[in-house]
This record gives C-alpha cells, sequence and structure tokens, in this order.
C-alpha cells in the first residue's frame, strides 16, 4: 500500500467520522441540554481542522512527489537526449497510428 492510498483512507475515515458526528449533532439539538451541543460542535470543529490538515499534507506530498519525478524525468533527458526523442516519437507514432485507425 502506497502513501497516497493511506492518506486516502484515513481522508475516508475522517470524512465518516465527521458525518457521524453531524449526524449525532442534529439529534442532540433536539433531544438533549446546550452543555452536549456545544461539546459536540467542539469535536466536529476538531475532526474539521484534522481533516483539513490531512488534507494539507496530502497536497504537499503529492506536489513533492511531481517535483521529484520532474526532476528526475528532466535529468534523464538532458543525460540521454536522443534516447528520449526516439521514445517521443515512437509515443506520437503509436498515438498516430491509433488516432487514424478511427
Amino acid at each position: 500500500m502506497n502513501d497516497t492510498t493511506i492518506a486516502r483512507e484515513k481522508l475516508a475515515a475522517d470524512f465518516q467520522a465527521v458525518m457521524g458526528d453531524i449526524d449525532s449533532l442534529m439529534t442532540a439539538t433536539t433531544n438533549r441540554a446546550e452543555g452536549e451541543v456545544t461539546a459536540l460542535r467542539t469535536r466536529i470543529q476538531d475532526r474539521l481542522d484534522t481533516a483539513k490538515r490531512r488534507v494539507i499534507d496530502a497536497e504537499h506530498h503529492a506536489v513533492d512527489r511531481a517535483k521529484r519525478v520532474a526532476g528526475v524525468t528532466n535529468d534523464y533527458v538532458h543525460g540521454h537526449p536522443w534516447q528520449a526523442i526516439g521514445a517521443a516519437a515512437a509515443l506520437g507514432l503509436a498515438i498516430g497510428v491509433l488516432i487514424g485507425r478511427r
């Protein structure tokens, strides 16, 4: 399991927890005292903050990973220009053949 999958699962779990808390809040607002409603709102806000932090962390991780991949690709193309041109030409030919069949 890669980091993206783990982050996605954690985010989904956080979302489910928030949804459960919202459901509890809706029930509590009709049947409970004001103190319990305040506690539920605080818990929901905490979970939302946690979910936001995880989304931001996942975004930063994805951007950093994309930058690393772009850097490695750039280094390879500069180190092996003719191989890169050949690969691009082969890919272009394959796409042209596929489009031409339609």
